[in-house]
């Protein structure tokens, strides 16, 4: 009896080990993959620098790197550019909220309905391929060019990516498990709460996040195109003046918004399915 209980801490001193060990492999995984993403970019910035002196590219159409980085810092210190930042975050934020919204409402309703989700199944296969660019003369006919055209076109691409996403989550429900709540006398309300939004929720978050970088597209596409404040506003301006540094730096601004958006709407996923199964399997390695 005694040598089998002096074996059970070396048991566990292994287990700790093992997984003290597959902690330090996913970290090293994160580090590398991190490392080879700067490595990435620094080889792209190099091959920049030396495009135009090499007579490869005009130095007009892409500056060398350290002109395009000088301008970047220059952008730093101008109201106008955050007044874009914030103008371009403005419309991209409440174009996702309605979009999450709308499609979480209306894909839980189609979801919890089979006969409605086939009824609907065609219109939605109908008008979900189309592009949101392809509406800009109707909005602009519409709403002229304000902020409430950029905002439609960023309701309609985002709140197709919610709603497909939630349909399937609802879909999803084990039909067994619908029927034990409610021969537990759950009512409509309890089976939604500890039922179906406990298993769509996943499908929700990843339909959110598809659409947050969707709605970020689309707000810049449509300042671009319409000419609403904002970023996309500003890189056209720059272009049509020749400030091509300018302009290139602002497109950096817009690719480091984008990598913003996307590690905070990450954040929140996480945060917001803290208690799923794989991701409480990823805390504990």
């Amino acid at each position: 009896m005694s040598n089998r209980l002096d074996t059970l801490p070396t048991f566990e001193v292994r287990v700790n080990t093992s997984a003290l060990s597959r902690r330090r492999f996913r970290a090293r995984g994160r580090a590398t993959n991190t490392l080879l993403g700067c490595a990435g970019l620094l080889t792209v910035a190099l091959i920049a620098q030396f495009l135009a002196p090499l007579g490869i590219v005009r130095a007009q159409d892409l500056p060398p790197t350290t002109v395009i980085l000088a301008a970047f810092i220059d952008l730093l210190g101008e109201a106008t550019m955050w007044m874009a930042v914030y103008d371009t975050i403005y419309v991209w934020a409440i174009g996702l909220v309605v979009a999450s919204v709308a499609g979480i409402v209306v894909g839980v309703l189609l979801g919890s309905s089979e006969p409605l989700r086939r009824a609907t199944s065609s219109t939605v296969e109908f008008l979900r391929p189309i592009p949101s660019v392809a509406l800009v003369p109707l909005v602009v006919l519409v709403f002229g060019p304000r902020y409430e055209s950029a905002l439609v076109l960023v309701i309609y691409a985002a709140f197709w990516q919610v709603l497909v996403q939630t349909v399937y989550g609802v879909a999803d429900v084990d039909p067994v498990v619908a029927d034990t709540a409610r021969s537990y006398r759950f009512s409509r309300w309890g089976v939604m709460r500890y039922v179906i939004w406990p298993t769509a929720l996943p499908f929700v978050m990843t339909g959110i996040r598809l659409a947050a970088t969707v709605a970020l597209v689309l707000t810049v596409t449509a300042q671009l195109i319409i000419g609403t404040p904002g970023l996309g506003q500003s890189i056209a301006l720059a272009e049509s003046g020749g400030a091509n540094a300018r302009m290139y730096a602002l497109v950096l601004i817009t690719g480091l918004l984008g990598l913003a958006v996307n590690i905070v709407v990450r954040l929140v996923e996480k945060r917001v399915l803290a208690w799923h199964m794989s991701f409480r399997k990823d805390a504990s390695e």
